[in-house]
């Protein structure tokens, strides 16, 4: 990692950073990925970025209860953090609400975010870099901010616009992740609702049947009297169409049908 006005990376250096932001963007195109609960990705992420660019890592999640950190990759960060959020600035705050990567030495805006320079100082941080999370989301532009990546050093000399760049490649990935957790989670989601709704299909048509076999009616008869059934009791059709079969298998207590 190159230090600010001084001579830039390496190109080993370089090489071995950028492979190692290009191995973390190829797992994430799995299916893995995908199935994964969200902490787990972003916890993964924030440890390949402190690979990557060798400092403590943290990630910081918006949400409708406020901001959190879900991935963290050094326990001291988690104060550091809270702080800000405490406070309600600070440069993880800053990246995240101006879309803007935010790259300076602690101390350079004490006056700004007073919080968060005195929980960096105690915790001999001396550099800071954060970049926004932004999530693609389709017919929104220019897309969700759902976070940051915060990368803490202890050398006041720590970041330079190719750390900048690299962290912005990793911000990608978990965006990436992100719209996967969700893609996901929509998809359990529909398959858990089409489970329930095959499932109370199959229960009501038992009953159906059942009621259609006793009385000789048809079947939209025997569908009438379930729904009359469910809204006497106040109860859905499937869950009335489930208690009579459970009677109805009961021989000491015959179904009211």
């Amino acid at each position: 990692m190159s230090e600010i006005g001084t001579a830039p990376l390496s190109r080993s250096e370089a090489a071995h950073a950028l492979d190692t932001v290009t191995r973390a963007l190829a797992v994430l195109r799995g299916e893995t990925a995908a199935q994964e609960p969200l902490e787990e990705v972003l916890g993964r992420l924030a440890r390949t970025a402190a690979t990557a660019v060798p400092d403590a890592v943290s990630v910081t999640h918006l949400d409708d209860d406020g901001p959190r950190t879900v991935a963290l990759t050094d326990d001291t960060l988690a104060a550091i953090d809270g702080d800000q959020y405490a406070a309600g600035r600070g440069p993880c705050l800053q990246a995240a609400t101006s879309r803007r990567p935010v790259r300076a030495v602690v101390g350079e805006h004490a006056d700004r975010w007073p919080e968060f320079t005195a929980a960096a100082r105690a915790a001999g941080i001396r550099a800071y870099l954060s970049v926004p999370v932004i999530v693609d989301t389709p017919g929104e532009d220019p897309g969700e901010l759902v976070g940051s990546f915060n990368v803490y050093a202890r050398t006041a000399a720590a970041f330079d616009p190719f750390d900048e760049k690299l962290m912005q490649l990793l911000t990608t990935a978990a965006s990436v992740a992100i719209s996967n957790a969700r893609r996901w989670r929509r998809a359990q989601w529909q398959v858990e609702h089409l489970t329930q709704a095959l499932t109370s299909r199959a229960d009501i048509d038992q009953a159906k049947g059942v009621m259609m076999a006793m009385h000789r009616i048809g079947a939209d008869e025997a569908f009438t009297r379930l729904s009359e059934i469910s809204q006497r009791t106040n109860t859905k059709v499937h869950a009335v169409a489930r208690h009579l079969m459970a009677e109805f298998a009961d021989p000491d207590h015959p179904p009211p049908l």
